[in-house]
């Protein structure tokens, strides 16, 4: 785990969830005690993982925990009162953040732990597919368009205008985007 952040009104709070968390001693733990400081940190760098230990000074955390999961890929846990956690955990649950009840029992803990970084993990590898997908939907736009101008300008058939996008990659050692590009300088200019 490269970092945690702690969200806790008090002090007592930052230091229970630091000793649990510190079974890692790899894990580089900020500790902040309100959400405005929270969101702060947040926008200014990436965490694994995100603990809110309610009631915060500025608000309760449960809208913390949401917006954090909205802009980020940290897993997140959100600790409430038992009495709490079921009404909580209905309302957030939807959106990725674990809920923990009070008192802390260590092994749940430690589990919500686990499943908030697999689901970081989780999230990331979908951003990264996600991306993926994108570079070749707009490398399949580009390399259309290149085939539409061969077509006008050329009188290329659509199949011509292909083989043509693959044999000049392949001879050349480029990409069909690459490809694409020069021939839509070379008639779009």
């Amino acid at each position: 785990m490269n970092g945690a952040l702690i969200v806790s009104g008090s002090d007592k709070g930052i230091e229970l969830i630091t000793q649990l968390l510190n079974s890692d001693a790899k894990t580089q733990i900020v500790s902040v005690k309100s959400s405005t400081e929270a969101r702060r940190l947040i926008n200014a760098a990436d965490y694994d993982l995100v603990v809110i230990n309610t009631p915060l000074s500025d608000e309760f955390g449960d809208d913390l925990a949401v917006t954090i999961t909205e802009i980020s890929a940290s897993g997140v846990i959100l600790i409430v009162k038992n009495e709490m956690a079921d009404d909580i955990s209905a309302k957030v649950e939807n959106f990725g953040v674990l809920t923990v009840s009070k008192p802390i029992i260590r092994q749940v803990f430690i589990q919500a732990q686990k499943l908030a970084l697999a689901s970081k993990n989780r999230i990331l590898g979908l951003k990264s597919e996600n991306i993926s997908l994108h570079q070749k939907i707009e490398e399949i736009r580009l390399v259309t368009r290149a085939k539409c101008v061969l077509i006008q300008y050329l009188g290329m058939t659509e199949n011509q205008a292909h083989r043509y996008i693959e044999k000049q990659a392949m001879d050349m050692r480029t990409t069909r985007q690459e490809i694409a590009q020069n021939i839509l300088k070379t008639y779009e200019d």
